[in-house]
Protein backbone atom coordinates (compact mmCIF):
# COMPACT_ATOMS: atom_id res chain seq x y z
CA UNK A 1 0.00 0.00 0.00
CA UNK A 2 1.43 3.25 -0.93
CA UNK A 3 0.24 7.09 -0.59
CA UNK A 4 0.94 8.97 -3.74
CA UNK A 5 3.26 11.10 -2.44
CA UNK A 6 6.47 10.62 -4.42
CA UNK A 7 9.90 10.29 -1.90
CA UNK A 8 12.38 10.89 -5.17
CA UNK A 9 12.45 10.46 -8.79
CA UNK A 10 15.16 8.37 -9.55
CA UNK A 11 17.33 7.43 -13.17
CA UNK A 12 16.85 4.33 -15.19
CA UNK A 13 19.56 2.69 -15.50
CA UNK A 14 18.80 -0.08 -18.07
CA UNK A 15 15.79 -2.09 -18.55
CA UNK A 16 16.79 -5.11 -19.89
CA UNK A 17 15.13 -8.77 -20.88
CA UNK A 18 16.32 -11.42 -18.22
CA UNK A 19 15.59 -14.93 -17.54
CA UNK A 20 12.40 -15.58 -16.48
CA UNK A 21 11.47 -12.04 -16.66
CA UNK A 22 12.76 -7.96 -17.57
CA UNK A 23 15.05 -6.53 -15.48
CA UNK A 24 14.67 -2.86 -14.05
CA UNK A 25 17.63 -0.96 -12.13
CA UNK A 26 17.19 2.24 -10.78
CA UNK A 27 19.50 5.06 -9.41
CA UNK A 28 17.95 6.24 -6.27
CA UNK A 29 19.35 7.80 -2.73
CA UNK A 30 15.99 8.61 -0.07
CA UNK A 31 14.28 5.50 -1.27
CA UNK A 32 17.36 2.92 -0.26
CA UNK A 33 17.45 4.27 3.14
CA UNK A 34 16.59 1.36 5.74
CA UNK A 35 15.25 -0.64 2.70
CA UNK A 36 15.13 -4.59 2.93
CA UNK A 37 15.39 -6.76 -0.07
CA UNK A 38 11.79 -8.10 -1.04
CA UNK A 39 10.18 -5.08 0.08
CA UNK A 40 7.98 -2.79 -2.29
CA UNK A 41 8.69 0.17 -3.88
CA UNK A 42 6.25 1.43 -6.37
CA UNK A 43 7.95 3.04 -9.90
CA UNK A 44 5.67 5.19 -11.62
CA UNK A 45 2.80 4.20 -9.65
CA UNK A 46 3.74 0.17 -10.31
CA UNK A 47 4.44 -1.89 -7.42
CA UNK A 48 7.45 -3.26 -7.90
CA UNK A 49 9.67 -5.68 -5.47
CA UNK A 50 13.19 -4.71 -4.63
CA UNK A 51 15.06 -8.04 -5.78
CA UNK A 52 18.47 -6.50 -4.84
CA UNK A 53 20.48 -3.53 -4.27
CA UNK A 54 23.45 -1.54 -3.19
CA UNK A 55 26.24 1.50 -4.50
CA UNK A 56 23.17 3.36 -5.43
CA UNK A 57 21.23 1.14 -6.84
CA UNK A 58 18.27 -1.00 -6.96
CA UNK A 59 16.60 -3.91 -9.10
CA UNK A 60 13.64 -5.40 -9.33
CA UNK A 61 12.02 -8.03 -11.70
CA UNK A 62 9.38 -6.63 -14.13
CA UNK A 63 6.62 -9.16 -15.80
CA UNK A 64 5.73 -9.14 -19.17
CA UNK A 65 2.36 -8.27 -18.13
CA UNK A 66 3.79 -5.29 -15.89
CA UNK A 67 5.49 -4.41 -19.44
CA UNK A 68 3.06 -4.63 -21.63
CA UNK A 69 0.54 -2.74 -19.80
CA UNK A 70 2.24 0.43 -18.03
CA UNK A 71 4.15 3.31 -19.57
CA UNK A 72 7.28 0.80 -17.98
CA UNK A 73 7.46 -0.17 -21.61
CA UNK A 74 8.63 3.08 -22.44
CA UNK A 75 11.76 3.90 -20.08
CA UNK A 76 15.03 3.12 -20.91
CA UNK A 77 18.51 4.95 -19.99
CA UNK A 78 18.62 8.23 -17.82
CA UNK A 79 14.54 8.26 -17.79
CA UNK A 80 13.35 9.84 -14.66
CA UNK A 81 10.91 7.38 -12.53
CA UNK A 82 8.99 8.50 -9.77
CA UNK A 83 10.04 6.31 -6.49
CA UNK A 84 7.95 5.83 -3.40
CA UNK A 85 8.80 2.86 -0.92
CA UNK A 86 5.39 1.23 1.05
CA UNK A 87 3.71 3.33 3.75
CA UNK A 88 4.72 2.86 6.83
CA UNK A 89 1.75 1.92 9.58
CA UNK A 90 2.94 4.39 12.11
CA UNK A 91 3.39 6.58 9.37
CA UNK A 92 1.78 10.04 8.70
CA UNK A 93 -0.77 9.29 5.80
CA UNK A 94 -0.41 12.12 3.39
CA UNK A 95 -2.05 11.37 -0.19
CA UNK A 96 -4.66 8.56 -0.27
CA UNK A 97 -5.01 5.20 -0.55
CA UNK A 98 -2.81 4.02 -4.07
CA UNK A 99 -2.28 0.17 -4.23
CA UNK A 100 0.06 0.36 -7.16
CA UNK A 101 -1.62 -2.63 -9.48
CA UNK A 102 -2.06 0.31 -12.56
CA UNK A 103 -5.76 0.37 -14.17
CA UNK A 104 -4.48 1.37 -17.46
CA UNK A 105 -2.31 4.12 -19.29
CA UNK A 106 -3.62 7.51 -19.64
CA UNK A 107 -1.74 10.12 -22.43
CA UNK A 108 -1.16 13.82 -21.91
CA UNK A 109 -3.76 15.65 -23.90
CA UNK A 110 -2.70 19.44 -22.64
CA UNK A 111 0.04 20.27 -20.10
CA UNK A 112 0.71 23.97 -19.90
CA UNK A 113 2.11 26.75 -17.33
CA UNK A 114 -0.92 28.83 -15.85
CA UNK A 115 0.42 31.49 -13.78
CA UNK A 116 2.35 29.86 -11.36
CA UNK A 117 1.28 26.23 -11.84
CA UNK A 118 0.83 23.51 -14.21
CA UNK A 119 -2.50 22.57 -16.20
CA UNK A 120 -2.71 18.41 -16.83
CA UNK A 121 -5.25 17.29 -18.85
CA UNK A 122 -5.43 13.46 -19.37
CA UNK A 123 -7.03 11.03 -21.90
CA UNK A 124 -7.71 8.13 -19.94
CA UNK A 125 -8.53 4.36 -21.69
CA UNK A 126 -12.54 4.46 -22.86
CA UNK A 127 -15.32 4.29 -20.66
CA UNK A 128 -13.15 4.44 -17.64
CA UNK A 129 -14.44 8.24 -17.16
CA UNK A 130 -16.96 6.83 -14.63
CA UNK A 131 -14.32 6.08 -12.06
CA UNK A 132 -13.13 9.76 -12.21
CA UNK A 133 -15.23 12.61 -10.27
CA UNK A 134 -14.66 15.79 -9.74
CA UNK A 135 -12.86 16.36 -6.38
CA UNK A 136 -12.02 12.71 -5.84
CA UNK A 137 -8.36 11.20 -5.94
CA UNK A 138 -6.16 9.78 -8.98
CA UNK A 139 -2.69 8.77 -8.68
CA UNK A 140 -0.74 10.02 -12.22
CA UNK A 141 2.52 8.04 -12.38
CA UNK A 142 2.13 7.22 -8.85
CA UNK A 143 1.65 10.84 -7.59
CA UNK A 144 -1.81 11.49 -5.52
CA UNK A 145 -3.45 14.04 -7.44
CA UNK A 146 -7.18 16.09 -7.08
CA UNK A 147 -9.20 15.87 -9.89
CA UNK A 148 -10.82 19.45 -11.29
CA UNK A 149 -12.06 18.66 -14.41
CA UNK A 150 -14.22 15.40 -15.88
CA UNK A 151 -15.14 15.48 -19.62
CA UNK A 152 -15.93 12.17 -20.46
CA UNK A 153 -12.74 10.35 -20.24
CA UNK A 154 -10.59 12.88 -20.16
CA UNK A 155 -9.50 14.46 -17.20
CA UNK A 156 -7.37 17.57 -15.65
CA UNK A 157 -5.43 18.18 -12.50
CA UNK A 158 -3.42 20.99 -10.75
CA UNK A 159 0.23 20.56 -10.74
CA UNK A 160 1.64 22.76 -8.16
CA UNK A 161 5.70 23.84 -8.62
CA UNK A 162 6.65 21.56 -5.59
CA UNK A 163 5.12 18.80 -7.34
CA UNK A 164 6.85 19.54 -10.88
CA UNK A 165 9.94 19.79 -9.23
CA UNK A 166 9.90 16.83 -7.12
CA UNK A 167 8.48 14.22 -9.84
CA UNK A 168 8.87 12.93 -13.48
CA UNK A 169 5.92 15.85 -14.29
CA UNK A 170 8.67 18.14 -15.14
CA UNK A 171 10.02 16.18 -18.31
CA UNK A 172 5.93 15.08 -19.33
CA UNK A 173 5.00 16.31 -22.77
CA UNK A 174 1.53 15.74 -24.81
CA UNK A 175 1.21 12.76 -25.97
CA UNK A 176 3.11 11.03 -23.34
CA UNK A 177 2.06 7.76 -21.35
CA UNK A 178 1.21 8.20 -17.71
CA UNK A 179 0.29 5.42 -15.58
CA UNK A 180 -3.43 5.86 -14.09
CA UNK A 181 -5.01 4.39 -10.81
CA UNK A 182 -8.44 5.23 -10.42
CA UNK A 183 -9.51 5.83 -6.33
CA UNK A 184 -10.04 1.91 -5.23
CA UNK A 185 -13.28 3.01 -3.65
CA UNK A 186 -14.70 4.37 -6.64
CA UNK A 187 -13.78 0.79 -8.65
CA UNK A 188 -15.49 -1.35 -5.61
CA UNK A 189 -18.78 0.69 -5.98
CA UNK A 190 -18.43 0.14 -9.90
CA UNK A 191 -17.84 -3.15 -9.55
CA UNK A 192 -20.91 -3.95 -6.97
CA UNK A 193 -23.52 -1.58 -9.26
CA UNK A 194 -22.63 -3.94 -12.17
CA UNK A 195 -23.24 -7.22 -10.06
CA UNK A 196 -27.09 -8.38 -10.29
CA UNK A 197 -29.12 -8.33 -6.84
CA UNK A 198 -29.15 -11.85 -5.67
CA UNK A 199 -25.82 -13.16 -7.54
CA UNK A 200 -23.30 -14.47 -5.25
Amino acid sequence: MFTGIVEETGGVESFVKAAGSWRLVVSAKATLQGLCEGESIAVNGCCLTAVSFGGGLVTFDVLEETRRLTNLHAVSKGVPVNLERSMRADGRFGGHFVTGHVDGTGSVEQFEPRGSDHYLRVRAPGGSGRLVVMKGSIAVDGISLTVAEVDGDSFAVWIIPHTMAATNLRVRRPGDAVNLEFDMLGKYVDKMLQVPRGAA
